[in-house]
């Protein structure tokens, strides 16, 4: 019998694709890979650090996994097990714990899969992680992460990305083009590009600070990549975000009219505080250059309320700058303390129940523009790439500029492009439309 594993990731899109090759060396090993809620031998669990509930949410799946199997090998891996491995090792029922550099040689750690009375920890200074591991992950028949970069060489103050995960890196242009085709050659109709700080990509490519090909170039070369309909880009930073390539997309074969770009904040006395490499006049350069070369474009905007020294005005500052930007939706991150970062031992901290406040009201302000953008592409034919999950007897999809949309269940739509009309906003936010054309476009 096939020994069984099961794996569960919380955070980022980068940590589904770095999931996704972890599993693939188990089933190297012939595991046959299960899913969580299943008796299974192996449990992986793949960890994050940005959030508080992120930590607070492992102690829950690790006593989830000793309910289906009591006798079961239990492995940490990811940001958190770098950052905190000692902590990890000693939730009861944690046998395993791998650092940044050892997650991906797992199955070199299972020859013996008894249970262990604390977690052994395997892990490296963090400025050993200097070597790039490529990923992707294949969730489900729609779309797939594809990681293109990993690490990050800024310093913003509130943030542990750089202690989990090392330097800025990249994957070499031959091996993300190579991941491409593979993706592209399994019918999958979208490629969500993910990595720390995409923007930072062709840095490392060779293991050292060299920039043999940039962003851009990137960009450029998958855009000819055969057999993709749609390439994402996932997440960019502002400074990173060039006119050249805003510019490439917006008459690009795949690349889609989305862009996601952190802000942080709408005060320049905060970014500054966070050091973050630009002010707000800059973010509203990026955001008018797409809107102008793509109006129908969806923008969407991370920030982070309740930072240290936030100001009850700094705080209006960024609601009024983001209510007046055109934007589409909003990511709403309530500041909290991490262990080693500069934010966290900055006088004025905000107190929790004001983040709170403060968060509650950028949701609710993400709830209009989300509404509002919505509302302005209706009667615009648009692409819909529909998804594989019955919803309460509904199928969902999404248009190319990130409209989501629904229908009636029908299996036969499961991952086919079709050309719609957007009719109608639903009760639950969400696009009616009418088929614009009979034919399946993919």
């Amino acid at each position: 019998m096939n020994k069984k594993v099961a794996f569960y990731t919380l955070g980022c899109k980068l940590n589904f694709s770095e999931t996704s090759t972890i599993a693939r060396s188990f089933e190297k090993e012939e595991f046959e890979r299960v899913d969580f809620s299943e008796k299974a031998d192996v449990y992986v669990i793949n960890t994050c650090s940005v959030t508080e509930n992120a930590d607070k949410r492992f102690k829950t799946i690790v006593k989830q996994a000793q309910k289906s199997n009591p006798e079961a090998f239990v492995a940490a891996v990811g940001c958190y097990a770098q950052l905190k491995p000692e902590q990890l090792a000693a939730v009861d029922g944690v046998d395993l714990v791998l650092g940044a550099t050892e997650k991906f040689k797992i199955t070199d750690y299972l020859n013996d899969l008894t249970k262990n009375d604390r977690g052994e920890v395997h892990s490296c200074e963090i400025e050993d992680a200097d070597f790039y591991v490529g990923s992707y992950a294949i969730g489900d028949r729609t779309r797939a992460f594809l990681k293109v970069q990993d690490g990050c060489d800024y310093k913003c103050t509130y943030c542990t990305i750089p202690l989990a995960r090392g330097i800025s890196r990249s994957d070499t242009l031959e091996n993300v083009l190579r991941n491409a085709a593979e993706i592209a050659s399994k019918d999958i109709k979208e490629i969500v590009l993910t990595g720390v700080n995409i923007g930072d990509y062709g840095k490392g490519e060779f293991g050292n600070k060299k920039h043999e090909h940039t962003f851009f170039e990137l960009v450029q070369a998958l855009d000819k990549v055969g057999g993709i309909h749609r390439l994402r880009i996932s997440s960019i930073e502002p400074n990173l975000l060039k006119n050249e390539t805003i510019d490439f997309v917006a008459q690009s074969n795949s690349f889609v009219p989305h862009f996601h770009i952190p802000l942080q904040s709408g005060s320049d006395e905060i970014l500054k505080r966070m050091r973050r490499r630009y002010l707000t006049n800059l973010y509203v350069d990026r955001v008018n250059r797409i809107k102008q070369v793509m109006p129908h474009a969806c923008i969407g905007v991370d920030v982070i309320v309740g930072f240290p020294g936030e100001t009850d005005e700094h705080f209006l500052e960024t609601y009024h700058f983001l209510n007046e930007l055109d934007i589409s939706y909003l990511h709403v991150f309530t500041y909290s303390e991490r262990d080693n970062t500069l934010a966290a031992t900055m006088e004025n901290p905000v107190p929790k129940s004001v983040r709170s406040k403060r968060s509650k009201m950028l949701r609710g302000l993400s709830v209009k523009k989300r509404r509002a953008f919505y509302e302005s592409q209706l009667g615009s034919t648009r692409t819909v790439l529909f998804e594989g999950e019955n919803k309460s007897g509904y199928i969902h999809g999404f248009t190319e500029n990130y409209v989501k949309v629904k229908a009636p269940w029908n299996p036969e739509l499961v991952n086919t492009l079709h050309e719609v009309e957007l009719t109608s906003i639903d009760e639950d936010g969400l696009v009616r439309f009418e088929y614009a054309s009979n034919k399946i476009l993919a």
